[in-house]
């Protein structure tokens, strides 16, 4: 049976990037506001974003809070123990492709 796991998702960036290093590698964190096709809803989708490598470094460099982004990726789920030591999850986009817009 064949799978498809893939998010494409155009929108604007929540807040400049927060960048890890890990034993040479790089991580990139962002978050991505997404307007709805219906316009009566003024409020947008917020998203997770998470890049890796090169992808990471040149978001590093080129995007900050505000700049309009196009990402492609696929659907994860972080999880963590939370204060009452249940299981939490949330969704977030693994960013493989990403387009930088002027």
């Amino acid at each position: 049976m064949l799978g498809l796991n893939v998010v494409n998702l155009v929108g604007r960036v929540g807040g400049d990037p927060d960048v890890r290093y890990f034993d040479g590698n790089i991580r990139c964190n962002l978050s991505l506001a997404v307007n709805r096709r219906n316009k009566n809803d003024d409020k947008p989708d917020w998203f997770n974003l998470k890049l890796w490598g090169n992808t990471a470094d040149i978001a590093k460099n080129y995007v900050r809070k505000g700049r309009l982004i196009a990402v492609q990726g696929s659907l994860i789920f972080g999880i963590w123990d939370d204060k009452t030591k249940a299981n939490s999850e949330t969704p977030i986009i693994q960013v493989e492709k990403l387009h930088l817009y002027d």
